[in-house]
């Protein structure tokens, strides 16, 4: 976030507080200054967002603010306003079930559409699908005295190491997604966290509501975004409001493990709950993101190939540990059979590979002892580019880019960069530069996993601003 973006929100901010004084007798009326001094802030983003878009410096994930927010009755009873995050209503005689609150800057729109569709919108019931932000963002706004909040019951733990780690997860996310702000929200107007659940339900258990003639079971599930997910059926309409179970796309190889950075998701308590939903058969699935899977067997179909290929990866895996093959060796060998074939835009086969490893047998992979002591091999790679020196070094990454192995030659690279004599060095970035940029492009034509594409963008720019600044300062 730029400088003036920052002081705008500073400004937005004081203008809550003098709100908060002006109707400090009136909680909804502070309600009201807050959602007007957020609609400001979102359209400002959004603006910034879209000159990004078009000048072709943001991601996919940016882009997501752009689209409409727009209420719509995507099945009978349901009513969805689209956002960066969906959220869903079920009108009732008896009062109205939310499910999930947005992002927090788009609180302020999503309330509008929502309240236009569903006129004196009385709101007894808030269904959190789990402890993300673009999930959670809107709670303090829809809440009003005597609304029962409903979560799983790993929901406070969740948010809790979520917070607690703000700001180190933060300036990982913003280096895979430049559009961010520079530090973490601390206003309590947009602040992450500080949600209690008024009624949670345990792992593996349900929870029935019956309003107004309608039915809805929560299941606390373990799923592809945490150990807190839940999700809501309709038994009526057989419409299952998904959250982020399955990952942003439906059907897709889950995020098992995340590489922005969270805990990981267990791979076993996940095939449980894919063959939970398998057995409600639903004919039709409400996503967290995007829009509806419509047709039973289409979903089950796809619900059946994603518990087969979690499935498949764990057992191949946990079969390569005990016939005594490497960490490695697993990642660059386990593939989906052709007939368990999923897009890996989101979760990547041989990521999986890796932290179900690191799930069952921790950090300590047993093959080098330095593993065991708190020096980095980096501390000890400038005595390595002493002894083989930096040109021949450099020249074998070139030889190993030839021959179209650059992961080889970034290992090489990154020795180089790890001596503070050469990190530096315009030549050992230009190769830097070429090798990320090889990875890159396999990357885009092949798989097309999305944090991967993030993560290499990323060291690109940090290529090409080494590069920049050697050459600025020389002029």
């Amino acid at each position: 976030m730029g400088n003036y973006l920052k002081y705008l929100v500073i400004g937005l901010v004081g203008l809550v507080v003098i709100g908060v004084f002006t109707y400090q007798y009136s909680d909804s009326a502070k309600k009201q200054v807050q959602l007007q001094a957020l609609d400001a802030v979102h359209d400002l983003a959004t603006n910034r967002m879209k000159k990004q878009a078009e000048n072709g410096s943001t991601s996919v994930a940016a882009e997501f603010i752009n689209l409409p927010i727009e209420a719509t009755e995507v099945v009978d009873g349901i009513i969805r306003v689209t956002g960066i995050g969906n959220i869903y209503m079920v009108p009732t005689n008896e009062g109205n079930v939310l499910f999930d609150t947005g992002l927090v800057m788009q609180v302020p729109k999503q309330i509008s559409a929502m309240n236009n569709a569903v006129p004196n919108n009385k709101l007894t019931h808030i269904i959190l699908s789990h402890s993300h932000a673009d999930h959670i963002g809107g709670v303090k706004y829809w809440k009003e005295d005597g609304v029962e909040i409903i979560a799983h019951d790993q929901f406070t733990e969740e948010q809790r190491y979520l917070k607690a780690l703000e700001p180190y997860l933060h300036d990982r996310n913003r280096l895979l997604f430049p559009f961010m702000p520079e530090e973490p929200p601390t206003s309590e107007m947009i602040a992450y966290g500080g949600i209690t659940p008024t009624l949670t339900v345990n792992e593996g258990d349900s929870y029935r509501l019956e309003l107004g003639g309608k039915v809805m079971e929560v299941y606390a599930m373990a799923g592809a975004e945490g150990a807190d997910n839940l999700v809501m059926w309709l038994p009526d309409q057989k419409a299952l409001l998904s959250g982020d179970f399955f990952g942003p796309m439906f059907p897709q190889f889950p995020n098992v493990f995340t590489m922005r950075g969270e805990k990981i998701r267990k791979p076993v308590e996940y095939i449980r709950s894919l063959n939970r939903l398998i057995d409600l058969a639903p004919e039709v699935v409400l996503p967290g993101h995007l829009d509806p899977v419509i047709g039973q067997e289409k979903i089950v179909n796809g619900l059946t190939k994603m518990r087969d290929a979690v499935k498949y990866v764990h057992d191949e895996t946990i079969a390569g540990m005990n016939n005594g093959k490497t960490l490695y060796q697993l990642m660059e060998t386990i593939s989906l059979p052709p007939e368990l074939e999923l897009s890996q835009a989101h979760g990547r086969v041989s990521w999986a590979v890796k932290s179900i490893w690191e799930y069952y047998a921790t950090w300590f992979h047993f093959d080098r002892t330095t593993e065991l002591y708190g020096v980095d091999r980096g501390e000890v790679m400038p005595d390595v580019v002493a002894l083989a020196g930096p040109n021949s070094l450099l020249e074998k990454a070139r030889i190993y880019n030839k021959a179209d192995q650059p992961v080889r030659a970034m290992h090489i690279v990154e020795i180089l960069l790890d001596d503070p004599s050469q990190a530096f060095d315009p030549s050992v970035n230009q190769v830097r530069l070429e090798t990320l940029q090889l990875l890159l492009d396999k990357a885009i034509n092949g798989i097309e996993n999305s944090y991967e594409i993030y993560w290499l963008n990323a060291q690109i720019r940090l290529a090409e601003g080494v590069i920049n600044e050697v050459s600025n300062s020389s002029n």
